[in-house]
């Protein structure tokens, strides 16, 4: 689009960041005297509601030694993208990065477009405290947002704070049939990641000169319009860095090395010459 072709993977680094924060859930399963039974990792894979219940219900007769899908079990998927104008920042503003194999350039990106993104977590469970040992291991950290940093383009070295915010809680009973019938409790958590979606990485030179031209306006009418280009140069700046053979800055253009020889990285000074033309 607009003559270029780009993908930062955002989004997608979005949706990992999202069911990372919830893949690594355990729960205990003990006896009346509280000896532990079972030690169970809580699976998370990415799918709606609606094709894990039915996952998990397809086998309703429970004439099979396993059923399909072993809850507890849960899934995420992403619901919404939405434009934040609260979150907007200035359009022109952009960061810049030195590149490693050639200190003389840039990676420049503009401010990125801010953009929440909602997402739904759901907890499948047979019973209620299973249900309750999931919950209780997540909602502690959302107060109510949780705040994830993440390096989102690597080819510009900046972090980015990710606030995940925890929205609502809801819990159903899918259960409503005979015994035959398989039980479901389902916790929906309902989130929004606060993200950011960026433009194309692009290159620049660094700008080591910078030459200025004073004018004075002589046209007869003195008007400003009417002397482009027809009045003489009256004095003009030029500015370059300044480095010693030692490493140090200065200001002094004669003790200098070559411009050529400094880098980007280097701790110059600035070289500002200045010349009144006397006509």
């Amino acid at each position: 689009m607009f003559g270029q072709t780009f993908y930062n993977q955002t989004i997608r680094k979005y949706v990992s960041l999202f069911g990372t924060l919830f893949d690594d859930i355990h729960i205990i399963r003990t006896d009346s005297n509280g000896n532990e039974t079972a030690f169970i990792k809580v699976p998370i894979t990415y799918a709606p509601k609606e094709k894990m219940l039915a996952r998990a219900q397809q086998d309703p007769n429970i004439d099979r030694p396993t059923a399909t899908i072993t809850m507890p079990v849960m899934s995420f998927e992403m619901t919404f993208v939405n434009y934040d104008s609260d979150r907007k920042l200035p359009t022109i503003n952009r960061s810049a990065n030195k590149l490693a194999s050639n200190p003389s350039v840039l990676n420049y990106q503009y401010n990125p477009v801010p953009y929440n993104f909602g997402f739904k977590l759901y907890i499948m469970v047979k019973n209620a405290e299973d249900g309750t040992k999931i919950v209780e291991q997540i909602l502690p950290y959302f107060t109510p947002d949780f705040t994830v940093t993440v390096q989102l383009i690597p080819a510009m070295n900046e972090t980015k704070d990710i606030p995940i915010v925890l929205n609502s809680i809801d819990q159903i009973d899918t259960y409503q049939g005979n015994f035959t019938e398989r039980q479901a409790l389902i916790w929906t958590l309902d989130f929004t990641l606060k993200g950011y979606l960026f433009g194309p990485v692009k290159t620049s030179p660094i700008i080591k000169f910078a030459n200025v031209n004073f004018y004075t306006p002589t046209v007869p009418d003195g008007s400003l319009p009417n002397a482009v280009g027809v009045t003489p140069e009256v004095s003009y700046v030029h500015i370059q860095p300044g480095l010693l053979a030692n490493g140090s800055p200065t200001s002094n253009a004669s003790a200098s090395i070559p411009v050529s020889q400094i880098q980007v990285t280097d701790d110059y000074g600035y070289v500002i010459e200045k010349t009144d033309i006397i006509p």
